[in-house]
């Protein structure tokens, strides 16, 4: 990229204010009366976190977890992505985050329906039968599923980790299976949030979630009780789209919305809450904890040094 003139390059702007306009079909025209006005163009996964010490989760394909650090660049020194979060508009001071991410997440359920796992009397098909055949099983049997189906991202960073399902027994059934899939995603979550602790040194009271995955609320209890922590699902459950919405909002004064200012957002960002709080007793969690660690190990570095000739 240094070889690329900084006279092509795009302008950096900020993440909310009037870009230019534009006509119904997308051409980009000078301001002319049947032109909209695009004010923002990124929601990502970032606007619901406005305040320092806030962190929110989009369940999708994949996993993507943000932690607002404030007006501090905090170096991450634990695996994660020190990012830009938002600026309020021109002029404002950036704010930003760190970021850790998982590679599959909703993904990993639609494998599950991809192998049609079947038990006696009959199979998976849709990804909400995977939550309700998790859902009779009060454990995954002492089964880990490590789901690094395209290897590792945060905190490991590792390419050449494998998927791996370990302490399989006579007495596994599907339905394990299908828990210990939904618990790996939580472990994960998991993992990030204890690195987030270790370079932002702020204590998470609770997570804010969003994204497909969420509208399960077995999802959202094996959340809770594998990270210990209160997981807060809000009635909106598509959070990157309403955020883009927010920021062109804040740019052109549409209903009063100010990033600035997170109390013109508090009801948009937590009308019909629901919280999920931990049931799951502490040696348990940690237990199953210490489990979890051991069989990432066992699955990292797969692919070294093996000789496919």
């Amino acid at each position: 990229f240094s070889l690329i003139k900084l006279s092509v390059r795009p302008k950096i702007v900020s993440s909310s204010e009037e870009y230019g306009e534009v006509t119904h079909d997308g051409a980009l025209l000078e301001r002319r009366q049947d032109c909209g006005r695009p004010a923002a163009c990124d929601g990502r996964q970032h606007l619901k976190r406005l305040q320092e010490g806030d962190a929110k989760c989009t369940y999708g394909t994949g996993v993507f977890r943000p932690f607002c650090t404030g007006s501090d660049i905090v170096q991450n020194k634990h695996g994660l992505l020190s990012t830009v979060n938002y600026q309020n508009g021109p002029g404002a001071k950036p704010v930003y985050a760190l970021e850790g991410s998982i590679a599959v997440a909703g993904s990993t359920i639609k494998w599950h329906v991809g192998l049609r796992l079947r038990d006696s009397m009959d199979m998976v098909k849709t990804t909400e039968e995977v939550s309700t055949l998790a859902a009779s099983v009060s454990d995954t049997g002492g089964i880990y599923f490590v789901t690094a189906l395209s290897g590792l991202l945060a905190p490991y960073w590792d390419p050449g980790a494998a998927g791996l399902i370990i302490g399989l027994t006579s007495y596994t059934t599907p339905a394990h299976l299908a828990r210990a899939t939904l618990e790996a995603n939580a472990f994960q979550t998991r993992e990030i949030l204890e690195s987030m602790k270790l370079d932002s040194k702020q204590e998470l009271k609770n997570l804010k979630v969003d994204g497909g995955m969420t509208n399960g609320d077995m999802v959202m209890e094996i959340l809770a009780d594998v990270g210990g922590f209160t997981v807060v699902r809000p009635e909106m459950r598509e959070s990157t789209a309403l955020g883009s919405a927010i920021l062109a909002g804040s740019a052109v004064g549409l209903f009063g919305w100010d990033i600035g200012k997170p109390e013109s957002l508090a009801e948009v960002n937590t009308k019909g809450t629901r919280d999920f709080t931990p049931s799951m007793l502490h040696e348990e969690r940690e237990k199953r904890w210490n489990g979890w660690r051991r069989a990432v190990e066992r699955s990292r570095g797969w692919d070294e040094g093996i000789d496919e000739s």
